[in-house]
Formats: structure tokens, sequence, C-alpha cells
């Protein structure tokens, strides 16, 4: 079999195209510098070997290709014996392209929110529609894999469409481009275009560049689905040479949802196609972000020959991807979730979501502010909006911690932005902090949104079993 090694096979990513590779008939390895939960189960499960530290002699000469993570840079003894002996390298998004994408319909759907549950709904109406598709999602989507409890962030199927969602995040150390621009798109979503990256991109104007150059790669034969409730996103119409077509909620759009009616964890809601009415839907997710995610992968299934009852019945099926409001566990009458939001306005939307379907409940926000971008003072302002929809806010340290005072988040002047709006807001000054304070002030029904796009420290886990142990210590 041919040899590929993955430098940094331990990247969610990195580890899952390595899977692939091995459904594919290839001898796939590779090394991190860690290994451990949930990559390290994961790759055992595929029975990948999974090297731990890096190794100039991890390079043998048996490889075909070798697979560099964006993590990875010069200095790395596994990439610089690469260099040294000219052992053929590429980054992750050109291996998918030459390995999966070349003989697919692409559809990349890309966008600054909502890309890994819009990418994991469209996978999901194709694949109940018939269409056996493949896909790549940057998060595990529970309707496909062995079981909803497990999930998956991959499927290879037989069918000509491979869904992926376009990341706009670097390649590699030698090629600072964004990811999605490697995918072929046949048929391109944009959600919206907001600033991001922070740690990559110096400004708006430069992440616009980004899916400027994206919307040019669509063929003339392809289309380009936009959502046009972002202003970002809508400005990029102009730019395509490709057919357009819009979504959103405004009247004005190719794809218009309406009448959304949350009831629970589901949104009712109804389409319009150009001025005509196209279907009534059901989506067990809540928020008017995820009925905008939706669309478009009704727009998707509609384009690919997927009939509207059939949309219909498999969104009314879907399972919902994981650390997306996920509900981890309830006790003490408290129900507490996890959220991957770490933009503003990913967090508003989630909090907005939340509170449509749960008008009467507490809602607590607790936010770790971890991201290159949410750590920064750029989102000073746009954090002191988006926790409008939550009655509790409670702040975890800044991660990045070693920021110049003037680049850093300043969690005070946040809190004290907040107290002026009459929220209760506080700057906690450790995890456990945290759930001390929510173990001692909640009430029955109360709502617990953990929002981070790390690991948070295990809090969700702990506040579950803290709250369970009160409850014990009371009875």
């Amino acid at each position: 079999m041919t040899r590929v090694h993955f430098i940094g096979i331990c990247g969610t990513a990195m580890a899952t195209v390595a899977a692939m590779f091995k459904q594919q008939g290839f001898d796939a390895r590779g090394s991190d510098q860690d290994v451990y939960p949930p990559m390290s189960d994961f790759l055992a499960a595929e029975s990948i070997p999974a090297l731990t530290g890096y190794r100039a002699e991890h390079i043998t000469g048996d490889l075909a290709l070798v697979v560099v993570g964006n993590a990875v840079s010069r200095g790395n003894p596994e990439l610089e014996e690469v260099l040294s002996r000219k052992i053929r390298y590429c980054s992750l998004p050109e291996a998918i392209r030459e390995h999966f994408l070349w003989g697919a319909r692409s559809i990349v759907v890309a966008g600054t929110h909502g890309k890994t549950t819009t990418t994991a709904l469209a996978a999901w109406v194709l694949t109940d529609g018939g269409l056996d598709p493949s896909m790549l999602v940057g998060g595990i989507a529970r309707n496909f894999g062995d079981d909803a409890s497990t999930g998956s962030s991959y499927r290879l199927g037989q069918g000509r469409d491979f869904v992926i969602e376009g990341d706009e995040y670097d390649s590699a150390f030698f090629d600072k481009t964004a990811k999605f621009l490697k995918y072929l798109p046949d048929v391109a979503v944009i959600n919206n275009v907001e600033f991001d990256h922070a740690d990559i991109y110096a400004d708006f104007d430069a992440v616009t560049l980004a899916f400027r150059r994206l919307v040019n790669l669509v063929p003339k034969n392809g289309l380009l689905l936009v959502g046009a409730d972002s202003e970002g996103a809508r400005a990029l119409v102009g730019s395509a040479v490709s057919r357009v077509e819009t979504f959103g909620t405004a009247e004005d759009v190719d794809w218009q949802a309406h009448d959304l009616e949350p009831a629970g964890a589901t949104t009712r809601f109804r389409v319009r196609r150009r001025g005509s009415p196209f279907g009534t839907f059901e989506l067990p997710l809540v928020g008017a972000h995820n009925v905008r995610n939706a669309t478009a992968a009704i727009a998707i299934a509609t384009e690919v020959g997927v009939s509207a009852d059939r949309v219909a019945q498999a969104l009314a099926r879907f399972a919902g991807v994981k650390r997306r409001l996920e509900v981890v566990g309830a006790a003490d009458g408290v129900t507490v979730y996890d959220d991957f939001a770490h933009h503003p306005t990913a967090v508003a939307e989630t909090l907005a979501g939340l509170r449509a379907s749960n008008p009467a409940a507490r809602i607590w926000a607790v936010f770790e502010p971890r991201s290159a971008s949410s750590c920064r003072r750029v989102f000073q302002d746009d954090f002191a909006r988006a926790f409008a929809s939550a009655d509790h806010v409670l702040l975890a340290p800044v991660f990045r911690s070693k920021l110049a005072d003037g680049e850093r988040l300043s969690l005070p002047e946040l809190v004290r932005s907040l107290r002026s709006q009459g929220q209760s807001a506080r700057a906690a000054d450790s995890l456990d902090d945290i759930v001390s304070t929510i173990v001692g002030e909640h009430r029955d029904g109360d709502l617990v949104v953990m929002m981070s796009n790390g690991g948070f420290g295990g809090i969700h886990r702990n506040l579950l079993d803290a709250l369970t142990h009160a409850n014990r210590h009371r009875g």
C-alpha cells in the first residue's frame, strides 16, 4: 500500500483526512507532539498509528507523501527531514483536493459563521435523499457514523457530490492562503462575511478578499449561494461569473425563510422561492441563524435534484452537530449546554435563539475568550452587545494572557458595559469560581450556556457534578 504520513495528525481535520485516506486503501499514519483524546481514541478506532513526538526518524524512505498540518512550522524535526530529503509534501487542503475533489461535484460551504452546521445539514439532506454523497465537516455530525452518540466528521459515498466545509483559515506554513481556495467549488455557499481570525487577517478587507477569490473560482455553469442577510456576503454578488442565488429572511432574496415559529427545541418555518411558496419545514434546532443555515441546505438540495418533500423529511430528522448548543446534561433543575460560539455575532445569535425558544427561562451565558480574535480588543464593543439575551453573564479569564494590555480584551471594561445596560455580569477569577457561583445562585429551570472554541477546562462536567452533589447534600 502507498504510505502517507501526517505531521500534526491529532488535529481534528488532519485525523479525519487520515481516516479518509485509510478508507481509500492508503497506509496512513502520523505523529504529533501530544497524542491524547479525543483524537487519539478516534485514530485508534480507525487503526491508524499515531507516534508521540516529532522525530526525524519518523520520516522513512518508503513515504510517498507527507501531509503538513497548518500548525507545523520550520524547525519541526520531521518537516526539516522532509525538506532535506525532498520527499513529496503538501498541505491538508491540497491533499483533500488531489485525492477526493477532482472527480466530484464539489459543494463548498463557507462563511464566518454557520458553515459546520450548514455542511452537516446539506450532507444529511443529500444522504437521506439517496444521492450517497461524501462529506467532510469541521465538527461531529450526529446523523453520520455508527450511531448518534458518536457521529462522524466525514463520510465517503459512491455518489457524485462531495459536501465540504470551506475554512477561511490559512493552509500551511508555506501557503498562507485560505483553505477553501483549494476545494474546486461547483457550488459555493457563503453564509456571511465578517471580520475574524485577527491572527492572520489584518482587517475586514483582507477577509473579504479571501471570499472574493472563492467566488472567482466558481465556474460559469456552477452556482453561488449568498446569505444576503449579511452585508459582507451580499457585497460579493457583483464579483460572480457563475449563476447567483441569494437566501435569507429578507424580502428581496431568491430563497426566503419566513414565518419562523420557535416551539421548544424545534423551529418551524416556511420558504418562498423567488416569491412563490416552496414548502413548510420543521427543524430540530433553535434560532434564526439555524433557519438560514437550513435554507442554504434547501437551496443546495434543490440544485442537485432532491424534492422539497424529501428535503422536509430529512430536515425533521436532523440530529445536530456536537458542540453547537449541545445539551451536555441536567442536574438540580439546571440544563447545561456546550456551544462553540466565540465570535460576537455567533454568541448573540446563539443566545437569541435560545431565548426565543425559552422566553421565561433564566439564561446564564458563560464565556471563555479563547480564540485569536475574541481575546483581542477588536471586539470589545461588539461583545458588550452580544450577551443581550442572557440574564447573567460570567466571563472566564482571557485565554491568551500574554497579549499586551492595549491589545487584550478588557474584562473589567466589558463587565462595566454590560452592567450599564442593566445586566448581571461578573468576571471570574477561575473556572472553579464560575462553578461555585452557579451552584450557589441557580434556580430550578435555569439554562447555562458554556461558550468556548476550546475544551473550557472540562467545566461542563465539573458544573454538573457540583450541582448533583449540592442536590444530594440538600436531600
